[in-house]
């Protein structure tokens, strides 16, 4: 797969955005790959992973989050989801999953509707293969919004109680796996 291709074709302006998605998606395919390389018991697909990092945020031109030059209409939540359709569509329908499974920690059935989120509620939120879940974790420590900086673990883990106290907890599960 080129996902250089995939990205340009969806992006095809040198503009902020492109920039801001590519410098974000590269420090997560690099955090994913040296993970790879620490923890070969874990006989990740170290291909997919850098693909599917590359692509993980594909979906965010079509939100609307000014602050990192997203002017879409779409809520920024459904960057994933939408993201995922792009890649079924594409005809990558693994990659397709780490897009729509990389939000938080993962989103349950449960908090989409308790929290009203605008998801729909037909396919897992979560992480479930190995992949999955490295793509995610390692999406944690860097930020769209202030792409210069890389959180430390304290950091990413205040950042995610936003998400509830599960979320923190399966993020510091992955860092006594990952780390």
């Amino acid at each position: 797969m080129d996902y250089q291709s995939i990205i340009d074709r969806y992006y095809p302006e040198e503009d902020e955005l492109k920039r801001i998605l590519m410098i974000h998606s590269r420090q997560v395919a690099d955090r994913c790959l040296l993970i790879a390389k620490k923890h070969p018991e874990l006989r990740l697909d170290t291909e997919f992973l850098e693909e599917a990092a590359m692509l993980h945020d594909i979906g965010i031109f079509r939100c609307n989050a000014p602050s990192i030059q997203c002017f879409g209409t779409e809520p920024y939540i459904c960057h994933g989801y939408i993201g995922g359709q792009i890649l079924r569509d594409e005809g990558h329908v693994r990659h397709a999953l780490v897009c729509e499974r990389h939000t938080g920690t993962g989103l349950s059935k449960q908090q989409i509707e308790s929290r009203n989120l605008p998801l729909p509620l037909d396919r897992s939120y979560e992480p479930e293969v190995m992949e999955e879940q490295v793509v995610c974790y390692a999406d944690k420590f860097y930020s769209k919004s202030n792409i210069d900086l890389e959180r430390s673990v304290v950091e990413t883990a205040q950042s995610l109680e936003k998400f509830g106290p599960e979320g923190v907890r399966k993020f510091l599960k992955w860092v006594d796996l990952f780390e």
